[in-house]
C-alpha cells in the first residue's frame, strides 16, 4: 500500500541532483505527482533541470558544506510548504575521494567527510522540524561500501561506514513521532561519478612526494581503469530509483535497501567468509 496515496502533492528535497541518482530519483517522484525540490549547487544546473523537466521540478541552489545556503534552503521549504512539512528528505550529495590512504593528504580525506558526512547531518538537522511536522521519511544514500571497506576508496567507505551508523542512530531517535529512517545501500550505479576519478587518481599521484607516490603506481594504475569500468558496466540507475521510492511511500519501509546481486552477496561474505578471501575479492573488484 502507498503510504502517500492519502496525501495531495507530498514533498521531497532530494540532495545532489545535478546528474545520476538525484536526477533520476527528481524526475521519478515529480512524475508521481510528488513536489520536487532538487538540490544543485550552481545556477547553470539549476536552469538546466528547471528547463529539462518542464517546470515539473523545482531547483534549488545548496551547497551542503556551507551552512548559510543550508539555512536559506530551510526557510524557503518554509515558507513554501507551510503547516504541511516535509514529507521526504534523501540525502544524496555525495563525492568519490579515491586512492591510497598513505598518499591521501588530509585535507582531501577532510573534504570527503565534509560532503558526505557532515553535510548529510547538517541538511537533515534544518530540516527535520519540516519533516516531524508532516510525519516525513529520511533516506540516505548509502553504499555497498558502507559495510565493507574496499582498497584505494578507505576514506570513500569511511563515509559511507559513518552513514550507517547514523541511519541506525536517527531510526531510533526519531522513532517517537513515527518517522521512517532508511539507508540504501547500491553497488556501484552507471553514473557520471566514476568517470571523474581518472583524473582524480591523476591528480593525488602529482600531488604526492614522488618516491612515495611510485610504490603505489601499479594499484593506482589498477583504480583508474576500474574506475573507467565501473561508469561502464554499473547498474542501471532506475534500480536504486525504485528503492528510493520505496522506502518513501512504502506503508513498511526497511531500514536498510541492499541494491544490487553483488552487494547482497559482498554483505553475507563480510560476515560468513574469512577476512583473507574477502580481501582478495574487494582487490580483484577494484582493481587495486
Amino acid at each position: 500500500m502507498n503510504h502517500r496515496a492519502n496525501r495531495k502533492e507530498p514533498a521531497v528535497l532530494i540532495t545532489g541532483c545535478s546528474t545520476g541518482i538525484g536526477y533520476a530519483c527528481a524526475l521519478d517522484l515529480a512524475h508521481r505527482g510528488w513536489r520536487v525540490f532538487a538540490g544543485v549547487r550552481n545556477e547553470d544546473d539549476s536552469r538546466r533541470i528547471a528547463d529539462g523537466t518542464a517546470g515539473r521540478v523545482q531547483p534549488v541552489l545548496v551547497d551542503v558544506t556551507d551552512g548559510a545556503a543550508i539555512a536559506t534552503v530551510a526557510e524557503q521549504l518554509d515558507a513554501a510548504l507551510g503547516a504541511a512539512g516535509l514529507d521526504g528528505l534523501v540525502n544524496n550529495a555525495g563525492i568519490v575521494v579515491p586512492g591510497p590512504l598513505e598518499l591521501l593528504p588530509t585535507e582531501a580525506f577532510r573534504r570527503q567527510l565534509e560532503v558526505n558526512v557532515l553535510g548529510t547531518h547538517a541538511v537533515t538537522r534544518a530540516l527535520l522540524p519540516m519533516l516531524r511536522r508532516a510525519t516525513g521519511r529520511l533516506v540516505l544514500m548509502g553504499s555497498i561500501s558502507g559495510r565493507i571497506a574496499p582498497p584505494q576508496y578507505g576514506a570513500y567507505a569511511a563515509s559511507k561506514h559513518a552513514l550507517e551508523a547514523m541511519a541506525d542512530a536517527w531510526r531510533v531517535e526519531l522513532r517517537p513521532w513515527r518517522m521512517r529512517v532508511s539507508i540504501v545501500e547500491p553497488d556501484n550505479v552507471d553514473t557520471p561519478i566514476w568517470n571523474k576519478l581518472d583524473q582524480s587518481v591523476l591528480e593525488l599521484g602529482n600531488q604526492t612526494e614522488a618516491a612515495t607516490a611510485a610504490m603505489y603506481l601499479k594499484q593506482m594504475e589498477g583504480v583508474r581503469a576500474g574506475g573507467l569500468k565501473m561508469g561502464r558496466t554499473g547498474m542501471p540507475v532506475r534500480c536504486v530509483v525504485r528503492a528510493v521510492r520505496h522506502a518513501l511511500t512504502a506503508r513498511w519501509p526497511r531500514a536498510h535497501y541492499p541494491v544490487g546481486l553483488r552487494t547482497r552477496l559482498a554483505f553475507w561474505g563480510a560476515g560468513n567468509l574469512p577476512a583473507w578471501i574477502m580481501d582478495g575479492f574487494l582487490k580483484q573488484a577494484v582493481g587495486g
